[in-house]
């Protein structure tokens, strides 16, 4: 069995809470939020994109 490492976790959780942050701000029609939310996702799937290439190589 794979050991589980806590980084990628954590950044798989993170980014899970933007999307539903997305729809959540989409349901208070909060455009400010909705723009937040979209940031911070493609920020955590950036850092977790970028820290997967460093592990490979």
């Amino acid at each position: 069995m794979k050991r589980i490492e806590p980084v990628p976790l954590l950044l798989a959780i993170l980014a899970v809470a933007a999307i539903i942050a997305i729809g959540v701000f989409i349901a208070e029609q909060s455009a400010i939020g909705i723009a937040a939310s979209i940031l911070m996702f493609i920020a955590i799937m950036g850092a977790g994109f970028a820290r997967k290439k460093r592990t490979r190589s």
